[in-house]
């Protein structure tokens, strides 16, 4: 079975990952949500009421990323991580789970260390 990633070539995958860490969140969920054909989230520095233990959440209701504080931001891992979720949402229905959720998020930084060290 392939992931939802499958489908993103390993370059544009280093790229989003590349705009993340460089501040350009809004901008890497743009294209990713344009290659999944759906609209981005939108992202929201702040915390969630029963959600602090966790450094994001993703709430479906909102269509929102709640990044617990500005250190996640450029945090290639917890922004991907949440997007997997954006994606996986049906009717409001949870249809992914947190490993899943890391596995998507770990492709793309695996992607991005492979390309990285080639670039010049």
């Amino acid at each position: 079975m392939s992931s939802s990633s499958d489908v993103i070539s390993e370059v544009a995958k280093a790229k989003i990952v590349e705009l993340i860490i460089s501040g350009k969140v809004e901008e890497a969920l743009g294209r990713l949500a344009d290659l999944y054909g759906v609209s981005p989230p939108r992202v929201k520095v702040g915390r969630v009421k029963g959600k602090s233990r966790v450094p994001a959440v993703y709430v479906s209701s909102e269509e929102t990323i709640y990044i617990q504080d500005g250190s996640y931001y450029n945090n290639p891992f917890i922004v991907l991580h949440e997007f997997y979720h954006h994606i996986r949402m049906g009717g409001g229905k949870h249809r992914g789970t947190e490993g899943y959720a890391d596995r998507y998020a770990l492709d793309f930084i695996k992607a991005y260390k492979r390309f990285k060290p080639r670039r010049q």
